[in-house]
């Protein structure tokens, strides 16, 4: 019975950890391909806009379609995330709150290193 007990335990643990795996490694794609994927109403009422997420677009409520990210410069958002994760192709003021639109780091910028003084 006490062993019966122990590998019921151990089988428990193994399943546990291979469950906790496969959703940590389902996270990691799933960012991967929100960097490559941008979702745009297909009646494009709002021109080339883009959202980082699927959804409804607010102008005509039709669902909004994945589409290639496209290539951009820069990128600029809200401060505040009045309007979450939306990003805007050039610079002006948030149409919620009326902040200026900060200019987001891509990850070329990140990973430049300028300004570090490593010894």
């Amino acid at each position: 019975m006490k062993h019966f007990k122990i590998i019921l335990l151990m089988a428990i643990a193994a399943f546990s950890f291979i469950a906790l795996n496969a959703q940590s490694s389902k996270v990691k794609t799933n960012k991967v391909a929100a960097d490559t994927v941008a979702y745009q109403c297909p009646m494009k009422c709002e021109g080339s806009k883009t959202y980082d997420e699927a959804g409804k677009c607010p102008k005509c409520g039709m669902d909004l379609k994945a589409a290639a990210k496209p290539a951009v410069a820069a990128v600029y958002q809200c401060p505040m995330k009045c309007e979450r994760d939306k990003t805007y192709e050039k610079p002006g003021k948030c149409p919620k709150c009326n902040m200026n639109l900060t200019k987001l780091e891509t990850k070329k910028e990140k990973d430049n290193h300028q300004g570090h003084n490593h010894k």
